[in-house]
């Protein structure tokens, strides 16, 4: 059974086609990569396939159940699309917390080696407003592999981050490719999509194209 599969999606707001005629198939234990500009759809597909928007037309299934008719969301799937709505005046550790205790699946030694897994202390009383922006970015992976999700929908990783903190993100990456996770990752930087996935995608206006060489355009 293949991990997802995107069917003939289309998706239109008002007379704007944002997502035209999509399709793929995605296995398990694989990592995607989709590169594109911004407004160029990727962020709306990312959406699509964790069920936050319905597709105008088409259809999208996770392990075989079809969204909005079998499922409303995937059952096992962490996300990073944007900026997530953690709580500022929460340390990172309590942030997860809250997080974790909508499925109860994980302890909260769980979620203090997430948190270390990412390069951040787990005991640092720092609230969420007093991070910086690379410690946000690593706070949002963190709550994405917590709950070791059979599906990583990931939007721009590595943004914000150091050198340091891209090549740990990569490392933790490949891990849970290996774990079995099925990995979706889209980026503008064109080295993340090389170094990481096992296929590669490039979405321009709506369509998916086969991926090519965009160094001219992105220098």
């Amino acid at each position: 059974m293949n991990a997802v599969e995107v069917i003939h999606v289309s998706k239109k707001i008002g007379d704007k086609e944002i997502l035209n005629n999509i399709n793929m198939i995605l296995e398990h234990g694989k990592i995607y990569g989709f590169f594109g500009r911004n407004g160029s759809g990727k962020t709306m597909l990312f959406r699509a396939v964790c069920g936050l928007i319905k597709p105008t037309s088409g259809e999208i299934k996770i392990n075989g159940k079809t969204l909005h008719r079998d499922i409303s969301f995937p059952e096992s799937v962490g996300v990073l699309i944007e900026s997530p709505g953690f709580w500022s005046h929460y340390t990172g550790f309590e942030n997860l917390k809250v997080l974790a205790s909508i499925k109860q699946q994980i302890s909260a030694e769980d979620i203090k080696k997430s948190i270390e897994r990412v390069g951040l202390d787990p005991e640092d009383q720092r609230t969420f407003k007093k991070y910086s922006l690379g410690m946000k970015q690593r706070l949002a992976i963190a709550q994405a592999i917590m709950e070791k999700p059979d599906l990583l929908v990931l939007d721009e990783p590595t943004n914000a981050l150091d050198e340091e903190g891209v090549e740990l993100v990569r490392e933790i990456l490949l891990e849970e490719k290996e774990r079995g996770a099925t990995i979706l990752i889209a980026s503008h930087n064109k080295d993340d999509i090389e170094i990481l996935a096992d296929e590669k995608f490039q979405i321009h206006e709506g369509k998916l194209i086969p991926f090519k060489d965009q160094r001219k355009d992105i220098q």
